[in-house]
């Protein structure tokens, strides 16, 4: 693979979610005289657990919802979670599950990670209260539940926020044929999304303990985490554990419009099992008859260096647990039909650039852009394309390179997508569009504007370490109002309520929900991405 396409495919891994959130350990204050309140006290099916009571929220860190995937259990399909006697602490995350260190994430050598945490709202109320189950992104690579602080959307939203962590990398989402069956319930390489659904059975189980409603639980997940919501809503064994759900910057029906290898897609069985018997042979485990017990007696430093290697890490289509591709799925509607909000960033690409820009220490210039999309496409397709696109028409060759890209491989793609949910469900598609969202704490700015990038929508739904949240005033009623948007949905399946911009669904022609800041109304992303010219290249 060209080394600047394993450059993307690295900055796509790492910056495919937005970063750490305040933790509820911070948040507690410590305030001494409700540490035992009996509202911190929750009784889950395996035992009681005791969170922490902040000035909004109740939140329990680091709730077992399944047994530790160690030893034998290494690429097993989740097993119900032993029980615990008396009151075991909750104000702290569970482990996050092992992966290799990225540009914003520490190293965790640890596979005892299958946790969650729960936010709800501070004061109990006298109905069930709707679920929403948070599935955390950055490219089935890193990441984990715990870095996103919910509190403010339980808080403002009227509802309960879940957010698991799952098997990741080599771990989650290896294919070979000597882990199938056994250990495993279906076929291998979905281990990662088993662990989404034993979450998801572990709200049926507990959601009522914590004020929910387990007849009313929204999936909803952002990059990789939207991937899994694709997936979700196509596998059988989901049937019936989600009535709703939010896609956000989802890869799920685009590996022919991918930027460089396609990581976290939902890639064929034999695509993925080819790649599980090479990285298991680079490994030395290359026999295929002793292959579950070699690979089990690796060591977990070793083997997560292998994750984003290659085809990199994503959900396996074929059997077992992901019979057919979301994409074939939505096509036939021949998935879950449940409402559905789906969007992504106006300038989704810009923030990969400029994590490319960063790692190489290198601007993107005329010339590398010309044979970045040379590199993509063909030469007849490539000079049309820079035709189109001439890089003196940006501010700099990066904001090119990251135009034609996100028009590409987001913008037209989702519009697809849109027009063949919306033929069977309702379906209320969004663009996240505020062009001065604040850009990450820790990554040097580019030298184009950053736009509404990947991930940038995140802070206006959760407090984020690595993102400095909403800094004006409209960014907060931003905020404020994309939270009641998610929430009400939650509650009624429709984002509208009173005081907010009209949401209309989504129908064949018509535009999409523009979200930014003192501006929510209409998008016509046909337009706004070029999606005539690009049915033209596809």
């Amino acid at each position: 693979m060209p080394g600047h396409l394993r450059t993307l495919l690295a900055a796509a891994v790492l910056f495919g979610s937005s970063a750490c959130a305040v933790t509820a350990g911070a948040a507690s204050a410590n305030h001494a005289e409700t540490s035992h309140d009996y509202s911190t006290v929750v009784s889950t099916d395996a035992g009681a657990v005791r969170g922490t009571l902040t000035a909004s929220a109740r939140v329990f860190q680091g709730v077992p919802y399944a047994a530790p995937p160690t030893g034998p259990l290494r690429w097993a399909s989740p097993r119900r979670a032993a029980s615990w006697p008396g009151i075991r602490d909750a104000t702290r995350p569970g482990n996050r599950c092992a992966q290799a260190e990225g540009l914003i994430d520490k190293a965790s050598n640890t596979e005892d990670c299958l946790y969650l945490n729960v936010a709800t709202p501070r004061h109990g109320s006298a109905r069930k209260l709707p679920v929403m189950v948070w599935i955390h992104g950055n490219g089935f690579i890193n990441g984990a539940g715990s870095l996103y602080d919910a509190q403010h959307l339980a808080d403002t939203g009227n509802v309960i926020v879940v957010s698991p962590n799952y098997r990741m990398g080599i771990f989650g989402f290896l294919a070979h044929p000597a882990l199938d069956h056994g250990a495993a319930r279906h076929l291998s390489g979905n281990f990662g999304l088993e662990d989404q659904q034993a979450a998801l059975r572990w709200v049926q189980r507990n959601a009522a303990a914590f004020g929910g409603d387990r007849a009313n639980v929204t999936i909803f997940g952002e990059s990789a985490g939207g991937t899994s919501v694709c997936s979700h809503l196509v596998a059988p064994g989901s049937a019936g554990l989600f009535q709703k759900a939010v896609l956000q910057s989802a890869q799920c029906t685009g590996e022919k419009w991918s930027p460089g290898p396609p990581t976290w897609f939902p890639l064929p069985r034999t695509e993925r099992e080819q790649h599980g018997l090479e990285v298991a042979s680079e490994l030395g485990c290359s026999n295929v008859r002793t292959a579950a017990a070699c690979l089990r007696a690796k060591p977990v430093e070793e083997l997560a260096k292998w994750s984003d290697v290659g085809v990199g890490s994503g959900p396996t289509v074929g059997g077992g647990v992901l019979p057919l591709s979301p994409q074939k799925a939505f096509t036939a509607g021949r998935f879950h039909h449940v409402p559905i909000i789906e969007g992504t960033t106006r300038d989704e690409h810009r923030l990969f650039t400029a994590a490319i820009e960063t790692a190489t220490g290198k601007q993107t210039t005329d010339a590398s852009y010309q044979d970045e999309i040379h590199t993509l496409f063909g030469p007849a397709d490539a000079a049309r394309i820079l035709a189109r696109y001439p890089s003196d028409h940006f501010h700099s060759a990066g904001e090119a390179l990251s135009t034609v890209v996100t028009d590409w491989a987001w913008g037209c793609p989702v519009l697809d997508r849109d027009r063949a949910l919306s033929a069977h469900v309702p379906v209320y598609a969004y663009e996240f569009s505020d062009e001065n969202a604040p850009w990450f704490t820790t990554l040097p700015k580019p030298n184009f504007p950053t736009g509404a990038f990947h991930g940038g929508e995140l802070q206006y739904l959760f407090n984020d370490d690595q993102l400095p949240g909403p800094a004006t005033t409209a960014q907060r009623r931003l905020s404020n109002q994309m939270m009641r948007y998610w929430s009400q949905f939650a509650h009624t399946g429709n984002p509208n309520g009173h005081g907010r911009p009209k949401w209309s669904p989504f129908q064949a022609g018509e535009h999409v929900q523009s979200l930014a800041p003192g501006a929510i109304g209409s998008a016509d992303l046909a337009q706004e991405h070029q999606c005539t010219f690009w049915a033209s290249i596809r």
